[in-house]
């Protein structure tokens, strides 16, 4: 059984910074592309970022290019998000995910997800 464990969310001004993980057990993690989701009170899950299991391709919603960098540490079996320059919009529960096959951006392509973090930004 796979397990991802999110750990990093919080409360921050607009305009500072987190650093959200994502610890995977259960499966060779290093066969698995990673992907970062969040999902708004009254929204849909929407796709943030992604990496594939070489860290050599990453992927972002045009809303969080050049604030948030996902990197992945496959000695460790963890994923980070690093977003910076938050804005209160990014305010949502961010959730890890792990797939093998299909789209990177698709929500239904990731088979295993943590529990998500919260993540708060005041203006």
């Amino acid at each position: 059984q796979v397990q991802l464990v999110e750990s990093g969310g919080g409360l921050v001004q607009a305009g500072g910074s987190l650093r959200l993980s994502c610890t995977v057990s259960g499966r060779t993690f290093n066969s698995l592309t990673m992907g970062w989701f969040r999902q708004a009170p009254g929204k849909e899950r929407e796709f943030v970022a992604a990496i594939n299991w070489s860290a050599d391709r990453t992927y972002y919603v045009d809303s969080v290019k050049g604030r948030f960098t996902v990197s992945r540490d496959n000695a460790k079996n963890t994923v980070y998000l690093q977003m910076n320059t938050l804005k209160p919009e990014d305010t949502a529960v961010y959730y890890c995910a792990a797939k093998q096959f299909g789209v990177v951006t698709i929500t239904s392509s990731y088979a295993y997800w943590g529990q998500g973090t919260q993540v708060t930004v005041s203006s």
